[in-house]
């Protein structure tokens, strides 16, 4: 990378100290995990800020050097008065991270410059990331679909596990029936990986399903209604309430 090999990170949370810890593991001349308001001085500086602080962090850094930030959802305005990109790796970081972490992974980027754009580019491919770029009007949809995928995945196990207990079923033999979904979705796409009842039209046992569920946990069963419809629309398959599509 030459002149832009030096990269400072501001952002002491976990993703902050993941991506240091991580472009120093590939190589790179890294300054940090430094405080919001530094002012360093690289040739790089990476914003692991929340949101809302981007452009306050950015503000404080002297003009000169590129200027990143890691959100999935904002585009480049506030990295106003800089040479500005976005590089949101598409990966969960968990305290205590291992430099490979990031090895594998999508890279949501964008950039005001070619120049940026580059740096973007060659930070992701240094750390082992898979590349696209997402242009500002696209970032909140990529954002709300990056959390479909990880968050509400993991709020949608949390009401299967209080549902499961209630048939002293625990978690740990889920999990590799969540993991084996997953990665036949992964595989195949989402019509050729689902299975169940609704696929293969058995509404009598969804029905059972359904009675059970507003018995034993009824806070979750607008849940359960709505994902058996959008189940059902996936599948193909009629409503058996309405006698059409769910």
């Amino acid at each position: 990378m030459g002149e832009l090999d030096s990269i400072a990170v501001i952002g002491a949370g976990r993703l902050g100290t993941a991506l240091a810890g991580a472009l120093r593991a590939a190589g790179r001349k890294v300054d940090g995990p430094l405080g919001r308001g530094a002012d360093p001085r690289a040739a790089i500086v990476l914003l692991c800020v929340p949101d809302g602080e981007i452009a306050a962090a950015a503000a404080a850094v002297s003009p000169g050097p590129l200027v990143g930030h890691c959100s999935g959802a904002t585009g480049l305005a506030p990295l106003a008065g800089h040479e500005g990109f976005a590089l949101h790796p598409l990966m969960t970081v968990p305290a205590g991270a291992s430099p490979s972490v990031f090895a594998g992974a999508g890279c949501a980027i964008d950039a005001a410059t070619p120049r940026a754009l580059a740096a973007a580019r060659g930070i992701a491919e240094a750390l082992g990331m898979r590349v696209t770029r997402v242009a500002e009007a696209d970032r909140a949809a990529y954002h709300a679909a990056a959390s479909m995928a990880s968050n509400f995945v993991v709020t949608l196990e949390a009401a299967a596990e209080r549902l499961a207990a209630t048939a002293g079923v625990d978690r740990e033999l889920l999990a590799p029936l969540v993991r084996a979904a997953i990665e036949h979705w992964a595989h195949l796409g989402a019509e050729a990986a689902l299975t169940g009842p609704i696929a293969r039209g058995d509404e009598a046992t969804v029905a059972r399903q359904r009675e059970a569920v507003e018995q034993r946990t009824p806070e979750l069963l607008p849940l359960f209604d709505a994902l058996a419809g959008a189940t059902r629309e996936l599948a193909g398959a009629p409503c058996a309430l309405t006698g059409g599509r769910a």
